[in-house]
């Protein structure tokens, strides 16, 4: 099965509308990056990058305390695959969410960059101590400007935007896989209609027979050109449409587990309990109550 890579996901749209729209309702930057962290520079955030910390990073001290933060932040997220919160030397907390598709670890949500508490000049000053005070009274006066400009999160306003990136980290990873799934332009003529053919039938049973019926070519032709278009076979894209059909039909707290198996095209519990963990990377009944936990109250 071909594997969905940062590089695909980064590509979605919603991925630049959300780091836009995140910053805009937050005052939080934002950026999907890649989970590897070792000798990769420190990311660029772009315009909505904070200021103090875009400043302080042309100083090769700066650059380098802030790129061991975010790589700390980083490896953290990775490894523990849970959100990490971590102090940056001048006091700001940086946070870092993986997005976690079936069980591998594609992006991390890199944010953060805001104090938890208002500001001291005591801590400033031991801030441009640890800088070296930089070239010049006027470097000062800009970090100081851009040091005390930098947002201050109350505990309510900064675990409402964790829970946004967390809430965001399993929507991202749900696109990615749909996306995975759906019908591409760059599809050729009979895996468009395959695919199709798997979607609107998903309930039923599906036989390659019944596919390669509808297609309309050899069976040893649309074998080989489904894998090469998709990177799947089509019993491993029918269990990949039936497990998304089915997140979507427990996100229904009305239907139970055995509805939802039925509608989904899974023949029996057991195998339905089978396939989904082993795509999902957690049993039905734990990803439904994910869901529950991430609805408001």
């Amino acid at each position: 099965m071909k594997p969905v890579e940062f590089d695909d996901l980064a590509r979605l749209p919603i991925v630049q509308f959300y780091e836009t729209a995140f910053r805009k309702a937050t005052g939080v930057s934002l950026k999907v990056v890649a989970p590897e962290v070792a000798g990769r520079p420190r990311r660029d955030i772009g315009p909505e990058d904070n200021p103090f910390c875009a400043w302080i990073g042309r100083s090769p001290t700066g650059c380098a305390a802030c790129l061991e933060t975010e790589d700390r932040a980083r490896m953290g997220a990775a490894r523990k695959l849970c959100t990490q919160q971590i102090y940056c030397h001048a006091g700001l907390t940086v946070v870092a969410a993986p997005v976690m598709l079936e069980t591998r670890h594609v992006a991390t949500l890199l944010s953060g960059q805001v104090f938890r508490r208002e500001p001291t000049e005591r801590d400033f000053q031991m801030v441009l101590k640890m800088l070296g005070h930089g070239p010049g009274e006027d470097w000062s006066k800009t970090a100081r400007k851009t040091y005390f400009e930098t947002p201050v999160l109350t505990v309510e306003r900064f675990q409402a935007a964790l829970q946004l990136l967390e809430v965001f980290a399993h929507y991202l990873a749900d696109v990615a896989s749909r996306q995975a799934i759906a019908c591409s332009n760059v599809d050729p003529e009979p895996v468009t209609q395959a695919k199709e053919f798997v979607q609107t039938h998903v309930e039923e049973t599906i036989t390659l027979g019944q596919v390669v019926d509808h297609v309309h070519v050899s069976r040893f032709y649309f074998c080989k050109l489904f894998k090469k278009a998709t990177g799947m076979t089509l019993t491993e894209y029918i269990s990949r449409v039936r497990v998304e059909k089915a997140k979507t039909l427990l996100g229904d707290p009305s239907r139970r587990i055995s509805e939802v198996v039925f509608a989904a095209g899974f023949g029996s519990i057991p195998r339905f309990n089978s396939v989904f963990k082993e795509q999902v990377g957690m049993p039905p009944t734990e990803y439904r109550a994910t869901l529950r936990s991430q609805s408001p109250v």
